[in-house]
């Protein structure tokens, strides 16, 4: 979700088979740089295999170009991998939240499992509790939020999406992203 030249980004922390729970924290949000966050729902391997593939090419952009990626050029990376695996996809849905430019644009994207891009200005969800989120969001959702609101606000759109899905839960983990750095706290949600 996009705020006042902030960014948040939000998910579950249960790995789960199904209706069974194999784990309770399960990480799907990576940091890439200082101003992109990367989100991942899906298969568990893939969501593995895509973090240290992705982490790879970053390292070797920052030695190649001696700079950080922006958030829309790593979100142009992660559709050019998926559509290189469009015959044999990987089961993922990324998000990616980022800051972009000097003056800390709010930079949302998100693509399907072929790397088809969205750039949605206000807020994109995915997962399993995507019909309850996207509701939710739509109702909470104001423009130019501050970081405090910003987080609020998603905090309260997981919980209620969360408390609708039985797939979902066993805790939250909500980072809010800045000009200023990153700042992740971790949400108790049901645990049923």
């Amino acid at each position: 979700m996009a705020g006042k030249n902030c960014v948040a980004i939000a998910g579950d922390t249960r790995f789960g088979v199904r209706n069974q729970t194999v784990a309770l924290d399960s990480n799907r949000i990576f940091k890439i740089n200082n101003r992109t966050l990367f989100g991942m729902t899906g298969l568990n391997t893939d969501i593995l295999t895509l973090r240290e593939s992705f982490k790879f090419q970053m390292n070797l952009y920052n030695l190649e170009e001696e700079r950080e990626i922006s958030p829309k050029t790593f979100a142009h990376n992660v559709a050019q991998t998926l559509y290189s695996k469009r015959f044999g996809p990987y089961f993922i849905t990324p998000i990616i939240a980022g800051l972009e430019g000097e003056d800390y644009t709010p930079f949302l994207c998100a693509t399907d499992l072929i790397g088809a891009m969205e750039f949605p200005k206000s807020f994109v969800v995915a997962g399993t509790g995507e019909e309850s989120l996207m509701g939710v969001c739509e109702t909470f959702y104001k423009e130019n939020m501050e970081p405090e609101e910003l987080f609020e606000v998603v905090s309260q759109c997981l919980l209620a999406a969360v408390d609708r899905d039985a797939l979902s839960g066993w805790g939250s983990v909500v980072h809010v992203l800045t000009k200023d750095g990153i700042t992740t706290k971790r949400l108790r949600t049901r645990k049923d």
